[in-house]
């Protein structure tokens, strides 16, 4: 009976080891004569360049020249495929390899796809593969040049470069590799083009001085731990063509203030902004269906969230530990609430829009010794089930739909060096945005420097709408200009900041000195209104329409201003 099982065994060993030897679907002998390997791919459409054999450790891609060509489309059995992609681990172990030429077509590159290909060309401490950027040879490197035509970053390019500050991605470049800048520490700045398609896993993460991003509008989906761990990331722009925000994409960036999710996105995957802790707010487009577990646990300092209407489900610790929240709007889609969805947070109250109450758990929230308003028919529901019936108290919502209220508009202010918004709806949360002009790249021997900010600012609170956006103009009008006997390099210019703001045709500007002349031309030359600043402030009537350019003269400082 021991030696049928062990027979058994072996031949169960025996058939997983074979399973393992052979990787492809097909194999086709390019016009060098060498053979090939692929894999079918897009319901047998198209094909996806492997490895021939896997065994002991080793891959093995059975290639007689050192320089090998992939052909752009392949004929098997009469038809014609296209080849679109190069598999993980497709040339890995090719130590003697000396060069690969891909195809147009390829869009992917899969992972470790050309790891171990010693042999490949160095340029400037790089080793490149055609069009395909293998890796950084020196992890010293703390410029990082990347040559005009390069399609492809691959796997681990710049791993560990903890001396590289900045990389300038030429156009052209479609993807970048799992790992590709990863643990970069001292990558202060990055520019990504918008040819490219598709960020993978870990590709910023732990690039810990990495303050801000721009991802292109090609970009679909923000995949897991893309940018996790990029403590000093403060700002993050992301177009509408992203539909998914992958585990972990965020988390750990503990200087993220704010996040705009855009309506394109449907789903945020578990741990996404984990242990954000300068979040102060987050608003969910009601385009998001689905939200991961721990998605935003330990952001202890969110004050509000704004829940999409549509959620049906919210996970487990999805909000945990979230300290600093107050009060909780509960859509009236959702039907299931998971552990610890609240766990430990600073809740004083809660809504629920649901008329059934939702499942929820015993430890679903942590303190029910709080109000809980829910619609006037189900308040009798919500006191016979559990854990809603723990609640304090249960009270009935001021109608049977409520309406929601709109934030008030904020208010803009600057003195002493610091701007200031203020929201007369009791506890909103006001998010900004503030742009300069002069911060981007110029090419030439002289750069006019304007020192010019443009604001624009909305309220949010949970169970309201967020308010109408307050915009304002920031700028320093230069006030007897001195440079005389200076011995040292920086021109101290003695000067002072106004702040120019529009509503309804009329321009106001504060800051002023008394007696100061302010003129207001269309884009035409054309005076619109002009007037002389009384006790630090002017007002000037224009018969500027909303949406156009007003041109604000201030002595001989002009600024322009989008009128609202």
């Amino acid at each position: 009976m021991k030696h049928y099982n062990l027979t058994i065994l072996l031949i169960m060993f025996m058939s997983m080891v074979c399973s393992k030897l052979h990787a492809y679907d097909i194999s086709v002998k390019n016009d060098e004569g060498d053979t090939i390997y692929y894999n079918w791919i897009n319901n047998q459409k198209e094909l996806e360049v492997t490895y021939k054999s896997y065994y002991n450790g080793v891959f093995n891609g059975d290639f007689k020249n050192t320089s090998i060509s992939i052909p752009e489309t392949i004929v098997y059995n009469g038809n014609e495929y296209k080849v679109t992609s190069i598999g993980k681990y497709a040339f890995c172990d090719c130590s003697s390899l000396k060069s690969v030429t891909i195809p147009k077509g390829v869009t992917s590159i899969g992972y470790a796809a050309f790891y171990g290909c010693t042999s490949l060309p160095i340029e400037n401490n790089i080793r490149y593969a055609d069009t395909y950027l293998i890796e950084a040879v020196d992890k010293k490197l703390s410029k990082y040049p990347i040559k005009e035509g390069t399609r492809f970053i691959g796997y681990n390019a710049v791993y560990g470069c903890s001396s590289l500050t900045s990389v300038n991605i030429p156009e052209g470049v479609t993807d970048i590799g799992e790992y590709a800048f990863y643990d970069c520490s001292s990558l202060i700045s990055i520019n990504i083009p918008n040819s490219v398609t598709s960020i993978e896993r870990y590709t910023f993460s732990g690039c810990s001085s990495l303050t801000s991003v721009t991802i292109p509008k090609g970009v679909t989906s923000i995949r897991g731990n893309t940018f996790s761990r990029c403590s000093n990331l403060k700002t993050i722009t992301i177009p509408e063509s992203v539909t998914s925000i992958g585990g972990s994409a965020f988390s750990r960036c503990s200087s993220l203030t704010s996040i705009n999710i855009p309506e394109s996105v449907t789903t945020i995957e578990q741990r996404a902004f984990e242990r954000c802790s300068s979040l102060t707010s987050v608003t969910i487009p009601n385009s998001v269906t689905n939200i991961g577990i721990n998605a935003f646990s330990y952001c202890n300092n969110i004050t509000s969230i704004s829940l999409p209407e549509g959620l049906k489900m919210i996970s487990e610790g999805t909000f945990m530990e979230c300290t600093s929240l107050k009060s909780l709007v509960i859509p009236s889609s959702v039907e299931h609430i998971y552990e610890e969805a609240f766990g430990n947070c600073g809740l004083i109250e809660v809504k629920s829009m649901a008329e059934k109450p939702p499942f929820a758990y015993d430890n679903t929230f942590s303190n029910y010794n709080i109000p809980l308003y829910v619609p006037t028919a189900s308040i009798s529901a919500y006191k016979e089930a559990s854990p809603w019936s723990k609640f304090m108290e249960v009270n009935a919502l001021s109608g049977e739909t409520p309406t929601t209220q709109k934030c008030a508009t904020p208010t803009i202010s600057y003195q002493n060096g610091k701007l200031t918004f203020n929201c007369e709806t009791e506890y909103a949360v006001c998010q900004s945005i503030i742009t300069d002009s002069d911060i981007t790249s110029y090419v030439g021997n002289e750069v006019q420097l304007s020192v010019t900010y443009h604001i624009s600012v909305y309220a949010t609170r949970a169970g309201y709408e967020n308010s109408d956006v307050a915009t304002a103009t920031l700028c320093w009008i230069d006030v007897e200009p001195k440079t005389e006997g200076i011995t040292n390099d920086i021109a101290q210019i003695p000067a002072h900041a106004v702040l120019i703001q529009s509503e309804n045709g009329e321009i106001s500007v504060l800051g002023l000195d008394d007696g100061t002349n302010i003129s207001v031309y269309d884009v035409n030359g054309m005076q619109a209104g002009n007037a002389v600043s009384h006790e630090g402030k002017a007002s000037i009537n224009t018969h500027l329409s909303s949406g156009s350019i007003a041109i604000v003269r201030i002595g001989d400082k002009s600024i322009k201003v989008i009128m609202k």
